[in-house]
């Protein structure tokens, strides 16, 4: 089973380390990421931020390490981390997520 890891960074060169080390790391095979706007509540006050989403497709078997180390190298006090399962998808792209997030490869 397949699943997708949704990540809300604070820069793009935060997003790019994290991403980096996933992918370097085999616990996602792929990260896409683009600045988005972000409005929340945090601390009793509304905020606005421009903030970063990062998509990370990975095996559900791999969703619990990748929330681990994330927590271990975000900058955020409580960062955005979930995930859902893929119901479906290319087969030939999911076997490649399947090859490059295979544990000791």
């Amino acid at each position: 089973m397949f699943s997708v890891v949704y990540i809300i960074s604070r820069d793009m060169e935060e997003a790019g380390r994290i991403a980096d080390v996933l992918v370097a790391e085999r616990l996602v095979a792929c990260v896409n990421f683009g600045i988005i706007s972000s409005v929340y509540r945090w601390e009793g006050r509304i905020q606005r931020d421009t903030e970063v989403s990062m998509l990370c497709k990975t095996t559900t078997e791999r969703v619990l390490d990748v929330i681990k180390r994330v927590k271990e190298i975000h900058s955020y006090e409580l960062p955005c981390i979930t995930s859902w399962k893929l119901e479906d998808g290319y087969g030939p792209y999911l076997e490649w997520v399947k090859a490059e997030t295979e544990k000791g490869r």
